[in-house]
């Protein structure tokens, strides 16, 4: 399962969700806002910034922060 850190106000995230939705990729999505212990989550696999969206993909962490749909597809190896 693929795991999805965000907040409200992120374009970003935005962005990302989309991309995700239109490739057909499950996610969850946390909202560091709301869910306690998230951005604590998101720092500390980001050397301490809070970089959203963060993704974890079996216990390994990546942000795409700015959005680049091309490192997405990568770190997800989804198809061209």
């Amino acid at each position: 399962m693929i795991h999805m850190y965000t907040t409200t106000w992120c374009g970003d995230c935005r962005a990302a969700k989309a991309f995700l939705k239109t490739h057909g990729v499950a996610f969850e999505e946390i909202n560091i806002e709301k869910v306690e212990g998230a951005a604590t989550r998101v720092q500390a696999a980001n050397a301490g910034k809070c970089k959203v969206p963060t993704f974890e993909v079996d216990g390994r962490y990546f942000h795409c922060s700015p959005f680049d749909p091309v490192k997405l597809r990568r770190e997800l190896q989804l198809p061209e």
